[in-house]
């Protein structure tokens, strides 16, 4: 069984040859892993990454043209302001030509599952507002982000049809709507308005035959449901250190959704206790034996992860898969 096979049998709710295997470590450690290993495609290679995590494509915002919109606005972007912006083209078809190039080295060389990272209606628009004033907006101004947000999500929609074009499997959306102990927002706020342009590419994307996964930080237990509603098949990371407990998700969600993630980068990996982080990898591969995970971290692994032990996280992986525990 190749990864990408191995990864789609998970997904399905089918019973792999062994548990996929991942880890966002690029980020922060490209020096460091390239210095230890050549580069991070030969870490990749040694631990027999079964997904690619793809970057890449337009971007449909301009840093550059937010500074005028500032000093116009005294500091601070409102949503009217940004009606009028123009979107860069999701159809400059050689914005794609590096998502061509990791297409290829992943997925046609590899055998490995491709899926592209795609801007989330909350989190992109929290770029030219800041956060802080993105989330007063929501109270304030919930009109105006409509139809921000309707537009970004027909940007989104044409993106990820580019992207399926082009072989990519999987269609990552990435809107951090979670903190520590809840949404950051009213849920029935998130219902009315996040909810129905996630929809936009969410169907599209199915009537296509993609995958679908969405990643949030934190914890986001009160819209589980509404994930489930739109289709998504795969949730990154369910942050277990932000209250969102695996053994419930098993409980309730296992046959609804697949979940990538189960080494936590807030807890867990790059503080020094080896003991521990053997342990809790040891108890979440032995937890979804029969399925369910796609084993990743939570999210990047941080700067303060030292080389030895993120070697040491990845051959305890590499190990325990193989046994079957």
């Amino acid at each position: 069984m190749i990864s990408r096979e191995r990864v789609i049998e998970v997904i399905e709710h089918r019973k792999a040859d062994r548990m996929p295997v991942y880890g966002w470590v690029r980020a922060n450690l490209s020096k460091e892993i390239s210095a230890a290993f050549g580069s991070v495609e030969a870490f990749e290679d040694r631990y027999e990454f079964d997904l690619a995590h793809l970057f890449g494509g337009p971007c449909p915002f301009r840093e550059a043209d937010f500074q005028g919109l500032r000093d116009r606005g005294g500091g601070a972007i409102e949503p009217a302001a940004m009606l009028d912006y123009v979107l860069s083209d999701p159809n400059d078809q050689s914005a794609y030509d590096d998502i061509r190039r990791q297409v290829d080295h992943h997925k046609t060389q590899r055998g490995r599952f491709v899926y592209v990272q795609t801007p989330g209606l909350f989190e992109i628009h929290s770029w030219p507002f800041g956060i802080q004033d993105h989330l007063m907006y929501l109270a304030l101004n919930e009109a105006e982000l409509a139809e921000l947000y309707q537009r970004q999500a027909k940007w989104n929609q044409t993106f990820a049809m580019n992207c399926l074009d082009l072989g990519v499997d999987m269609i990552h959306v990435s809107d951090d709507w979670g903190g520590q102990a809840g949404l950051l927002f009213d849920p029935v706020l998130w219902r009315r308005l996040i909810f129905p342009y996630h929809k936009t590419t969410c169907d599209a994307v199915k009537r296509r035959g993609g995958y679908l996964s969405v990643h949030s930080d934190g914890n986001i237990s009160q819209v589980l449901d509404g994930v489930v509603e739109l289709g998504y098949q795969v949730v990154h990371p369910f942050q277990e250190s932000a209250g969102m407990d695996l053994a419930d998700f098993k409980n309730r969600y296992m046959k609804s959704f697949t979940v990538m993630g189960g080494l936590d980068v807030q807890t867990t990996i790059g503080f020094g206790d080896y003991d521990k982080l053997k342990r809790e990898i040891e108890r979440v591969i032995r937890m979804f034996a029969d399925g369910g995970l796609i084993f990743c971290t939570s999210h990047f692994v941080q700067n303060h992860c030292t080389i030895e032990e993120l070697t040491l996280a990845y051959d305890t992986v590499y190990e325990l898969v193989r046994k079957g525990e």
